[in-house]
């Protein structure tokens, strides 16, 4: 195949949204050649009403659109995930693993077919090219700041990437999109949680993993004792306090999750849920070089309000240890890490 070389053209991910779908207006003023796309990934009770309006949109702006059917490879690598991390006594991080493994390299695989150069899509990121790398870094807009959820993608992907809503706030996008006359995208609600998932994931649970594999079992302290019964541990992460269904005249947080024997260990000390250094498998660092020299880095294992100095070392077995400079508590098997140095994403991995 042929080496493409860069061009004008865009391909952009639509899902019917307020913001691809601004996004799609701010390239097009920009003087790009735009093509949407609308992936099929998972439809709710075959709610398909997102793919009229993606293709509506591109329409009236006079833009060429097409839609892609992945639900059957994002149900096999993304949704079976989901359920399986669950399973395991682990908590999933669906939207990272779409991101990097599913939603852009599809992207960047049908704009090759299609001889385009750029990939875009709605994410409030930015990004920068520093010493010779492309960084992620973080949306203007602190409060839809995406920049937690894209920290694996590689360089060649990184390189094409336009993301027309990283400098502005989402106030600003809707007023963007009633002062152009699209005021029912200007007021349109936000989708909020995991995409095949936006409620309660216990229901979805138990609808995807059949009768009899979720059982109920018992609560324990820290010393061993029973102290009542519980759902069924997939139902539980590390660290949860409400929803617990138990009640004991005092505040508990779920400090251990063991599968095996269906148990669920509880600490009324948050401080016994503690850390000071934890591991990380699959980890990527855009340059090593940078983030392995005991340098203080900032790292994330949640998308908003915590962020803790730490220092980074790999260790014999390929994992990464990461060392806290202050204790962190509820750090969960199976979560990501996210490390930072200001605005820029270095790098991530998934919790062990």
């Amino acid at each position: 195949m042929k080496e493409m070389r860069p061009n004008q053209k865009v391909l952009l991910g639509m899902s019917g949204g307020t913001d691809s779908s601004v996004a799609a207006l701010l390239l097009i003023d920009a003087g790009y050649e735009v093509t949407g796309v609308t992936f099929r990934l998972y439809e709710k009770d075959g709610a398909t009403a997102y793919l009229d309006e993606a293709a509506q949109l591109c329409a009236r702006l006079g833009i060429p659109h097409f839609i892609y059917d992945a639900r059957e490879a994002f149900r096999h690598s993304i949704v079976r995930y989901f359920v399986d991390e669950y399973m395991a006594g682990r908590t999933p991080v669906p939207c990272t693993r779409c991101n990097h493994l599913f939603k852009w390299p599809l992207l960047r695989q049908l704009a090759d077919e299609r001889g385009v150069w750029h990939l875009a899509t709605g994410h409030y990121v930015q990004k920068r090219f520093v010493d010779g790398y492309w960084y992620i870094t973080a949306g203007a807009d602190a409060d839809k700041d995406q920049s937690f959820f894209l920290w694996g993608l590689p360089q060649d992907i990184l390189e094409r990437m336009l993301l027309p809503m990283g400098t502005l706030c989402k106030s600003q996008v809707r007023l963007l999109a009633a002062d152009r006359g699209y005021r029912q995208l200007a007021t349109k609600r936000d989708s909020l949680g995991v995409c095949f998932c936006p409620g309660d994931y216990r229901s979805f649970l138990r609808r995807e993993v059949g009768e009899g594999l979720i059982r109920p079992g018992w609560f324990y302290d820290e010393a061993g004792y029973c102290l009542g019964k519980h759902e069924g541990y997939p139902f539980y992460t590390i660290g949860q306090r409400r929803g617990l269904g138990i009640h004991l005249n005092k505040a508990v947080f779920v400090k251990e999750i063991l599968p095996a024997e269906n148990r669920v260990i509880l600490s009324d000390r948050l401080s016994a849920l503690e850390q000071t250094s934890f591991r990380l498998k699959e980890w990527q660092l855009v340059c090593p070089e940078e983030a392995l020299h005991g340098q203080t880095l900032i790292v994330r294992i949640r998308y908003r309000k915590q962020a803790t100095p730490c220092t980074l070392h790999p260790c014999s077995d390929g994992s990464l240890c990461v060392c806290l400079l202050e204790p962190l508590a509820a750090i969960a098997p199976g979560q990501a890490a996210v490390f930072y140095q200001d605005d820029r994403v270095l790098g991530g991995g998934i919790i062990l």
